[in-house]
């Protein structure tokens, strides 16, 4: 559906995007994730034609759109900011795409009555001025606009981050739903790594202007490619050298596990180090507990389910179970380059 192939941009000398190589399927929920000034948004700027890459091509369905201005790609983009127009109605801001391209009046009408219905927007909030909405309502237009239409692809830049965190959870999964309803190829760009996780079918994560790995969210998770991917999804516990050796570790790598691998008084698995420990300190969150367990050589993070019966104090001695097979290792002198 979209390919990028030896994707190079330059701003001045400063050369932003490294031999950038992605393919995204027809239909797929695709995100570009990873912290500021990765060279997400410009991967994405790249495929909206917002910016000319100096080197490599932009394929979508097998043709070259590489030089094709904006407005002929087909590709509708939700802002970060949403870029709505703010005394215009709801209606005159989705209607906007439609006119530009002079369709008739009775169509421009059935599009954006379907399109605001299936975007959960009532025909009362259709006649009122975008500054009347909530950040949530101007969410749904701004996608609405994108959509109306009739797009190949749809592109977003960080759409959820000027919403509330509760908002965001609710209206992340909307979107999730919505892509599913339109099945529409999508390319969602974000800083959030939960919000990547929950909603994608793949994600490439960015480091630097290059891709680290691209990969499913369990694999990206679960089977972190390289030693930033692992720190930069999720919590992470690094197990410094001593406990390293004791587990009989490699040497000359850097080893981390995950929180949730750990076990906490639980029997001895297959290929498991049981080692004593002394709780220091919890947090508490309801579905589960977070503990900071000393284990001698260093304090250990441990996520356990909250059962509401076994719960450890400060002080309480546990003893904590590190599967080898949870371990991901990475070469220390690679990351020291």
């Amino acid at each position: 559906m979209i390919e990028l192939k030896n994707i190079v941009v330059k701003f001045g000398d400063f050369e932003a995007l490294h031999n950038i190589n992605v393919e995204v399927r027809e239909g797929e929920f695709f995100t570009f994730l990873g912290p500021s000034g990765c060279g997400k948004t410009t991967t994405l700027r790249t495929i909206t034609g917002f910016i000319e890459p100096v080197e490599g091509l932009v394929y979508v369905n097998n043709v070259d759109i590489t030089h094709v201005p904006i407005e002929k790609r087909n590709i509708g983009i939700v802002f970060q900011s949403y870029a709505l127009f703010p005394t215009m109605t709801v209606y005159d801001n989705i209607a906007f795409g439609l006119k530009v391209k002079k369709l008739k009046k009775s169509e421009i009408d059935a599009r954006v009555r379907a399109i605001a219905a299936k975007v959960d927007l009532s025909d009362e909030q259709l006649q009122k001025a975008v500054s009347q909405l909530s950040g949530g309502q101007q969410q749904r237009v701004a996608i609405a606009r994108a959509l109306v239409t009739g797009p190949a692809i749809i592109c977003m830049d960080e759409p959820l981050s000027n919403l509330d965190a509760k908002l965001r959870v609710q209206l992340r999964n909307e979107l999730k739903k919505m892509q599913k309803d339109f099945g529409i190829t999508t390319i969602y760009v974000t800083h959030d790594q939960e919000e990547a996780l929950t909603l994608s079918d793949r994600i490439a994560v960015f480091n630097k202007g290059y891709i680290e790995q691209i990969g499913t969210p369990n694999e990206i998770y679960n089977h972190s490619a390289t030693e930033f991917v692992c720190n930069f999804i999720g919590d992470i516990n690094w197990i410094e050298p001593q406990l390293a050796q004791t587990m009989g570790l490699a040497e000359g790598k850097n080893h981390f596990i995950r929180l949730e691998r750990l076990r906490v008084n639980q029997p001895q698995r297959e290929q498991e180090i049981i080692l004593d420990g002394t709780v220091e300190s919890r947090e508490y969150y309801g579905l589960y507990i977070k503990y900071y367990i000393n284990v001698g050589s260093q304090v250990l993070k441990v996520i356990e389910k909250n059962d509401g019966v076994n719960i450890y104090e400060a002080g309480q001695a546990v003893k904590v179970g590190l599967g080898l097979a949870d371990v991901m290792s990475y070469d220390a002198a690679a990351q020291a380059e």
